[in-house]
């Protein structure tokens, strides 16, 4: 006797692994947000950032900064002057993924205010 089997039409989906590691090593950089929000208000040179942010420091900072280049979220512009001024700027590939950022933490404060309990 032949029993019918029924095709699968789906396979398990999976993060893709590039966005799932840009995503932790950027979320995982305690400083990464706060570089957005300098950027936002108009801070885009180093020194500047890392005196307008207490415990910023300048190694971390550029640590922060080239994890950003390397996903393409941030870019950085380099001025032919002496002495040299360098930049950093958010990308368009950046802006969506902070839009992304900035919905994650609207749906936190939704949580937050329904009193959402999490199993233990």
């Amino acid at each position: 006797m032949l029993m019918k089997t029924k095709e699968k039409k789906f396979q398990r989906k999976s993060a893709s692994e590039q966005a799932s590691r840009m995503v932790e090593t950027i979320v995982g950089c305690k400083w990464s947000l706060t570089v957005y929000q300098l950027l936002e208000n108009g801070i885009n040179r180093p020194g500047e950032m890392v005196r307008s942010v207490e415990g910023l420091s300048t190694k971390v900072l550029n640590e922060c900064l080239r994890r950003n280049m390397e996903f393409g979220i941030l870019q950085k512009h380099t001025f032919n002057e002496v002495p040299l001024r360098v930049e950093y700027s958010v990308t368009d590939f950046g802006k969506k993924f902070i839009l992304i950022l900035d919905q994650l933490e609207s749906l936190q404060k939704e949580i937050d205010q329904q009193g959402f309990v999490e199993d233990k």
